[in-house]
């Protein structure tokens, strides 16, 4: 072991203990899950968080491995404004992928690692409840006319029961949730697994939301990699929404995590999915790698 390897470690000494017993949820786009040596390192990634006593819960998508497969089988996708309408052939399809094929290989890939996860949707122990998002008025950029869109099997997140996620925890099994929820009559529904994780985090009272995203963080300009923010505050997130320098996808994107720190949640961060030990830098190294904000 070298000189620079023990460094390291001292490091990350003080950072793993000051989260052992601390809840992170980490959230994984289709994006991450589709290559598979992309899918072993994270997988060692969590291990290593579970082995030092970080209480891991980890919440999936898989858009782009539905969209794969819906080409494949000749499903028209209709996306607006970023937002997929699930109609009854995309329901069935997001079934397969999200609860089956994807949440299958994670499980796989943390097996190989000698942890013992749980693999979940939102609909198993009642997690989440969710209700038919309503069609809603939408401005069509191209005609500069408003559209009536209705979503179809979109959901939105009404309530989080996290007593299944609190009882796999406290005996050392690592969930794995797929974006899928239902409501009461057991109609069952696509839901953002941003939110899904969010929401999750809220009710955990985690430590750390962690979105692992096919960009490495928020950028003032997102075509200029030096642009990167690093660190912001509440304040300063949301100073860059009112002096107009958040943009487009940025605006939401803050809006909900500066929600989430708000309601209880110590930290967000938002890396690469793809970057080796990207996790590991972020969460147990002074400089990190993605954007953190904090309370």
């Amino acid at each position: 072991m070298n000189i620079e390897t023990l460094d390291l470690l001292r490091e990350a000494l003080p950072y793993i203990q000051r989260f052992k017993g601390k809840t992170f949820v980490i959230k994984f786009s289709g994006k991450v899950t589709e290559d598979k040596a992309v899918l072993i390192s994270l997988a060692e990634e969590l291990a290593l968080l579970h082995q030092v006593g970080i209480r891991v819960c980890v919440i999936h998508g898989g858009g782009k491995q539905l969209t794969e497969l819906a080409g494949k089988l000749g499903v028209v996708q209709t996306v607006i404004e970023g937002r997929r309408v699930t109609d009854d052939d995309t329901l069935e399809l997001a079934k397969m992928i999200f609860r089956g094929k994807i949440n299958t290989e994670i499980l796989s890939a943390l097996r190989h690692r000698g942890i013992h996860a749980v693999g979940l949707s939102g609909l198993d122990g009642g997690v989440i409840k969710a209700q038919r998002r309503p069609p809603k008025d939408v401005l069509n950029k191209q005609t500069g006319e408003t559209e009536t869109v209705d979503y179809g099997h979109v959901g939105d997140v009404v309530e989080v029961d996290a007593r299944l996620i609190i009882l796999l925890l406290e005996n050392d099994y690592m969930p794995v949730i797929s974006s899928l929820g239902a409501d009461d009559e057991g109609k069952i529904y696509n839901i953002n697994a941003d939110t899904i994780a969010s929401e999750i985090a809220v009710m955990l009272g985690a430590e750390k939301l962690v979105l692992l995203s096919d960009v490495n963080g928020i950028y003032l300009d997102p075509k200029d990699e030096t642009s990167k923010i690093d660190r912001l505050s509440k304040a300063d997130a949301r100073a860059m929404i009112e002096s107009g320098n958040a943009t487009g996808g940025m605006i939401p994107k803050l809006e909900n995590l500066i929600s989430i720190l708000e309601r209880g949640v110590n930290s967000a961060h938002v890396i690469s999915g793809t970057a080796r030990n990207g996790i590991l830098a972020e969460v147990f190294t002074d400089e990190g790698t993605g954007t953190m904000i904090v309370s």
